[in-house]
Formats: C-alpha cells, sequence, structure tokens
C-alpha cells in the first residue's frame, strides 16, 4: 500500500513516542531483539530468496549468501551490545580537595540521537535494505527505525518488514520502534525527511539522490539533522611496475573479474585502474581488453539501473580524450549489461573531472600515465573514494610509498593487493570516505562503528549515583571497559 502524508505523519509520530522506552532498554533486551530478526528472516526460507530473485534478477546462490550476511550483520551488533564498550563511557570522579579549586564529578557516554529514517538500496535486497546495517545498527544503538523502501524490491521489503515488526512484538519492543513506508511521490519523500521528528538519516544510492537528501535535511528543516549518505565511488586501482612484469596476466584476470561481478553493480567496483606507460602494462591492457570483451553479458537489477548504466557509460565514452578498447552489444532492451573497458591520458584525466564520474556496471577506465610523476599528479587531483587499492611487489611498495600515501588521503580503505568488490562485516571495517563517496567521512556503514553515526554524547556532572545509567555507575555493573583518570579498565570506582 502506498503510503501518503498521513502514514508518514503516524509513522513518525509513533517512532516518537517509542523512543523514551526504546532508549532505555537494557543492552541485552536490544541484542535478543535483534537477534530473533535474524532467526525470524532465517525462518523466511526460500520464499524470501524466490521473492527476492524475481523482483532483482539476482541469482539465488548471491542472495543467500546476501541473507547469511543480513543475519550476521544482525549478530554482530547484538554481540557489540553484549560486550558494551561501544558507549565510550569516560569518568573522572571528583577531587574534592584539589586546590585551587576543587574538581566536579564528570561522566560521559554515548547515547541515542532519536527516530532514524533508512532508504534502502538497490543493489542490496537484504544487507542495505530493510533489515540492513543502517537497520541493524541504528536499532542496536537504541534508536526507532522508519524504512523508505527501495522501488526495486518491494515485496521483498514487506516480508523482511513484517517479519521485523513481528520480532519487536515477540521480544516486548515498544510498539512504533520499526516501520516501513511505501512511498512514489518525490514530494511526500521530502516531507518525511523534513519531519521533525526524524533525527537521523542513513543512505545508500546515487549521488543525485543522496545530494537532495542531504540538502533537505540540513537547509529546508527547522533542526538540520545529520546525513549518512554512500553517494559515488570509483575506487581507484594503481598496478605497480615489478608486480605487472611477474603477473600481467594474471593480474588481467583478476581485475576483469572484479569489474564484471554481480553486472558491476557494487558501489566497490573497479571503476579506474591506473598504469605507468611500458610495455608489462600494454601486455595487461591487452589481456584485460580481451577478457572484457568476451565477457557474458548479464542481468541487471531493473530497468532503472540497466537504462542509467548505458546512459552514463556513454556519457563517459563521449568525453574529449576518450578510447574504446572493449564494449559489447546494447542489451538494453534485454536488462543486460555490456562490459566495456575505456582509456584515457593522465592528462586528460586531470583537466576533465567529468572522467571521473561513476558508471554503475561493468566498466572501468584505464588511466595511462607517462612516468611517476603523472600518476602521483593524477592521483591527487581525485575525488573522495571508497576505496583505493595498490598492486604491487614488496618492493614496489617501498619505492612508490608515496602512492600509498596520496590514496589514504582519498580513500576510506586502502587495499593491497586484492580487488576492492566485497566488504567484510567485522570490527575493522571502515566502509565510508572523504566527499563525495559519502557525506561525512568520519563514518562508516559497515562494521561494528556504523553504531556511532546514530549516537551523541552526554555528560553528567554531579550526578547522583542512583540516576546514573548502568555504564556510568562505580560498581560497574555491565563490566565494560571504561575510561577512568584517563586510564582505560573494567574496575570498579571504590566511593
Amino acid at each position: 500500500m502506498q503510503s501518503g502524508i498521513p502514514e508518514i505523519e503516524t509513522a513518525a509520530r509513533n517512532a516518537s513516542r517509542a523512543f523514551p522506552a526504546y532508549s532505555q532498554t537494557k543492552p541485552e533486551e536490544r541484542a535478543v531483539f535483534l537477534e530473533t530478526i535474524g532467526q525470524e528472516i532465517m525462518l523466511l526460507g526460500d520464499a524470501l530468496i524466490s521473492r527476492a530473485m524475481l523482483e532483482t534478477g539476482l541469482p539465488e546462490a548471491r542472495l543467500i549468501g546476501e541473507r547469511a550476511r543480513t543475519v550476521g550483520q544482525l549478530q554482530l551488533f547484538a554481540d557489540i551490545l553484549r560486550e558494551g564498550s561501544w558507549v565510550e563511557a569516560v569518568i573522572d570522579p571528583a577531587l574534592p580537595d584539589r586546590k585551587p579549586l576543587p574538581r566536579a564529578d564528570i561522566r560521559k557516554m554515548l547515547v541515542p540521537i532519536g527516530p532514524v529514517l533508512v532508504f534502502g538500496a538497490s543493489n542490496f535486497p537484504f544487507a542495505f535494505s530493510t533489515a540492513g546495517g543502517d537497520t541493524a545498527s541504528a536499532l542496536a544503538a537504541g534508536n526507532p527505525v522508519i524504512v523508505k523502501a527501495h522501488e526495486g524490491h518491494l515485496g521483498t521489503n514487506e516480508l523482511v518488514g513484517k517479519v521485523i515488526q513481528y520480532a519487536a512484538k515477540k521480544t516486548g519492543m515498544p510498539a512504533g520502534v520499526f516501520s516501513y513506508l511505501v512511498i512514489d511521490k518525490i514530494a511526500d519523500t521530502q516531507e518525511l525527511i523534513r519531519n521533525e521528528f526524524i533525527k537521523a538519516i542513513g543512505f545508500t544510492g546515487s549521488y543525485k539522490a543522496g545530494m537532495s537528501i542531504f540538502h533537505t535535511a540540513t537547509t529546508a528543516r527547522r533542526t538540520p539533522i545529520p546525513v549518512y549518505a554512500e553517494m559515488s565511488s570509483v575506487n581507484p586501482v594503481v598496478i605497480l611496475p615489478e608486480i605487472l612484469q611477474q603477473k600481467a596476466e594474471t593480474l588481467a584476470a583478476q581485475i576483469a573479474a572484479s569489474v564484471t561481478l554481480g553486472s558491476g553493480q557494487f558501489c566497490t567496483n573497479p571503476g579506474l585502474l591506473f598504469l605507468m606507460a611500458s610495455d608489462d602494462a600494454a601486455r595487461f591492457e591487452k589481456e584485460l581488453t580481451g577478457l572484457i570483451s568476451n565477457a557474458s553479458p548479464t542481468l541487471m537489477l531493473n530497468k532503472t539501473v540497466c537504462h542509467n548504466y548505458y546512459n552514463s557509460k556513454k556519457a563517459l565514452a563521449t568525453q574529449d580524450g576518450i578510447s574504446i578498447l572493449a564494449e559489447a552489444a546494447d542489451l538494453s532492451a534485454e536488462l543486460k549489461s555490456a562490459p566495456a573497458l575505456l582509456k584515457t591520458t593522465a592528462a586528460d584525466f586531470i583537466q576533465n573531472a567529468a572522467l571521473q564520474s561513476e558508471v554503475f556496471g561493468p566498466s572501468s577506465l584505464i588511466v595511462w600515465c607517462k612516468d611517476r610523476n603523472e600518476l602521483l599528479s593524477a592521483l591527487e587531483s581525485l575525488h573522495g573514494q571508497l576505496t583505493g587499492t595498490v598492486m604491487g611487489t614488496a618492493d614496489d611498495l617501498a619505492a612508490y610509498n608515496e602512492i600509498i600515501t596520496s590514496l589514504s588521503s582519498k580513500a576510506g580503505r586502502i587495499l593491497f593487493n586484492g580487488v576492492p568488490t566485497g566488504v567484510e562485516v567485522c570490527h575493522a571495517m571502515v566502509h565510508g570516505g572523504p566527499f563525495p563517496a559519502t557525506s561525512d567521512a568520519r563514518s562508516t556503514s559497515v562494521g561494528g562503528d556504523a553504531i556511532k553515526r546514530f549516537v551523541r554524547p552526554l555528560c553528567l556532572q554531579d550526578c547522583p549515583s542512583d540516576l546514573l545509567p548502568p555504564a556510568l555507575k562505580n560498581e560497574n555493573p555491565l563490566n565494560i571497559m571504561r575510561k577512568i583518570n584517563g586510564r582505560i579498565t573494567n574496575e570498579k570506582i571504590n566511593p
């Protein structure tokens, strides 16, 4: 059922009403809630996989793996809640005898921010959508969630959305802690973003949509709110000379597989390949061209994604200084991809920012650099990225350390001798990066630290002990690691 203004207002109001009670639930209670969501998703069985296959064209094996990742994300945040140190409790006990002035008792921790609006993504109907990382991390932090369902998989959203609501009821969570809305009017979506009950937004999608949400949330509201938008990345890969000499054919096969994986419909797809001119680089280019030329077209997510791919690829191919090395026939009528490999010079790349435009699909652009200095200049002209990859031998990496330094200033994750496709869900992962990869480079949308997007610090000064939250009590009933007088410890404080 389509959601209009009345449904939007009701969902936002219910989320706001749920917040006081939900924000005060115990970590263990929220952990059980998240685990129950995961269990109920698994109980949907083949029905969920079949529905997602029908709506997205993604193969069964891919969706089974993505479902496991989604359940794994929920379990990760349940584990984080039980471990407890994510609240970053800091205690500076009172110093009544300090001269010339005494110090008050000062304690600080992270607390939930309020109802969070999550926009489902097109390319991951489970892991970045209704019960995906944004929802899991926001619920874990103690915030109610409203999901704006993605139009590309509404049936999948409904199945998962109802499971979350059932899990909330089963575990005794307050009414309104989770809801989802099906909105087809841009004006109604804007109204939802402007709703004052909403306190933060999580988004994965296009640069155009992400920036529209960002501007509305920060300039068109009475109270601006944070937007954590993952929007655009071309994920540069730098291949250094010695490894090219040793493994040109192997590297070409590795890159070709990454470019075409899943029809290239990954935010970490390697869209830029930087080479320094040499016979080995030419050998790599020839091998990669052949592999891309012979790659089989595959079904894309939906009509909109497919047509955007062909349009953006055409816009890139018609830029000055671009030559086409490999391109299959246009199969947009069948909603299939046509893998492509293009080429330009570093000089043209540096001069034309349009050559950094994301082509969301199985396409990559080789940037041919004359020498080391031109390579470094090209990298320095890069926009912000989710990932940056360096392929090289140990001697390469030692000799070209400034390349690593340059990429590190541009990306949220640096890979060595691997491909950027694939994001591990773990405590150390960073899936974010400088603008325009994301709207806030200080955050990640994957991994344990994703929970910190939807919290704020709260300081309590001279708070009576019986009013302190458990994380800040002297006796440390949660047995968590805390910073006391500048030292990390799980010790109790003697009054």
